[in-house]
């Protein structure tokens, strides 16, 4: 039988921690206090937030140089959504998980979306894939797919995405995400404006295939593999193809997926406005789409893309209802214990944001007080919330310090005994 961490363990590892929680918490809510600020209500807000897992990302990475599996990898989905559902047990902060397909493409879709119940996860958007070749592909994508100059290739690419549809609908999603790698690496490669005709002319023909209750997300990347020009390479162009779609196409937002030094916390606040922000794919980055683990190099961008966030929602933006999901390759950790830590250093940005005195910062605002706007914005990202975000999971039934647990349990040691190296693994992006 697959091992699970006994919740008899957490409940152990949560004893020896939870005095020291008390204090630190009760300390926070008095700080908090005497900013005016309601540390119950922050916590029941940080509790009942959720970022989705990506399927992928519970498999080691690579880059384009090497790939260094590490023991007890997934093998296929069913392992995948083992480490999916663990890191949701010990965060109770990713109840869904996020498929990639042709990846995680089963012969019996039933059987996958009954595992993820009996291990008390969910799934969150499908996402395609047309940015690679697969075995026994017809055609080839390696001049484009959505926007490739021959169309028997756009229309493989179009009936693969709606493909991905029928899957998701089988599995309960409600979205499906879409990112493309078309584009150039040389000037006069491809006509500029042909590309977009197409892509909007694939995209039509999946947007007719939706669901009435289901959105498409538009995932724009400024480069890579293209390095001259890319189709969707940025917020304009993809919001320009949302527009012209319909109500339910959406833009997504990659942290990494923009110029060096660019204002993504401006981008999100321009999308609200517009009422197309579809959500995040949350990552980190030093030089361009590195990504590294949410939080790791730029945890101040983090909180000021959250700052956005929590404004929108306190003001009750119009059609607001972002998606949040990880995106990261995780090439020298176990990538459980990064997706765990990942996850919550997204609810940390959330906290902090919600540690923000908002009457007191529009009043300074208003007043074009610079210093004090600034400083009141600074007060919550430094304000120290881990005391809240180990209450919540102790509320909710998770581990106070996640990675502690992890490690005490054994899981990736177990997991090695019952998962043999196998050649060609499915996990990971490489």
């Amino acid at each position: 039988m697959s091992y699970r961490i006994p919740d008899s363990l957490i409940a152990e590892e949560n004893a020896k921690r939870a005095p020291a929680l008390e204090d630190d918490y009760a300390a926070l809510g008095r700080q908090l206090e005497r900013r005016g600020l309601d540390i119950e209500a922050i916590t029941a807000k940080v509790a009942a937030f959720a970022v989705a897992v990506p399927t992928w990302g519970v498999g080691t990475g690579g880059t384009r140089f090497a790939r260094f599996p590490g023991p007890g990898e997934p093998r296929n989905v069913f392992d995948k959504l083992e480490d999916c559902a663990t890191i949701h047990q010990l965060t109770r902060a990713t109840p869904t998980c996020s498929p990639h397909i042709p990846w995680d493409k089963v012969s019996d879709t039933k059987e996958l979306g009954e595992h993820a119940k009996a291990l008390g996860v969910g799934f969150d958007a499908v996402n395609s894939n047309t940015f690679q070749d697969q075995p026994g592909q017809k055609l080839s994508y390696k001049f484009g797919s959505l926007t490739h100059a021959t169309k028997a290739v756009r229309d493989q690419a179009v009936a693969h995405n709606i493909e991905c549809i029928a899957i998701g609908e089988k599995l309960g999603s409600k979205a499906l995400t879409v990112w493309i790698a078309d584009g150039s690496n040389f000037p006069g490669q491809s006509n500029l404006d042909h590309v977009f005709d197409w892509y909007i002319e694939s995209l039509s023909q999946i947007y007719a295939s939706l669901p009435a209750d289901w959105r498409v997300f538009l995932e724009h990347k400024l480069y890579e593999p293209a390095f001259y020009s890319t189709v969707i390479a940025d917020w304009g162009s993809s919001l320009m193809a949302a527009q012209t779609l319909g109500p339910k196409a959406f833009c997504l937002v990659d942290l990494g997926h923009h110029a060096p030094n660019v204002n993504i916390e401006q981008i999100v606040a321009r999308l609200i406005r517009a009422g197309r922000l579809a959500g995040f794919h949350f990552n980190d980055s030093k030089y361009g789409d590195d990504d590294l683990d949410a939080g790791s190099i730029d945890p101040f961008r983090l909180f000021r893309v959250f700052n956005e966030l929590v404004d929108a929602a306190e003001r009750k933006a119009p059609g607001f209802d972002p998606a949040y999901m990880l995106d990261q390759s995780h090439n020298v950790t176990d990538p459980i214990e990064s997706l765990m830590v990942s996850a919550i250093e997204v609810q940390r940005a959330y906290a902090q944001a919600l540690a923000v005195d908002r009457a007191a910062l529009g009043a300074a605002q208003d007043a074009s007080d610079v210093m004090l706007a600034h400083r009141l914005l600074k007060a919550g990202f430094q304000a120290d919330v881990s005391p809240i975000l180990a209450e919540s999971r102790r509320r909710n039934g998770g581990a106070i310090d996640p990675v502690a647990t992890y490690r005490a349990s054994g899981y990736r040691s177990r997991k090695a005994e019952e998962r043999p190296d196998t050649a060609g693994s499915s996990s990971g992006i490489v």
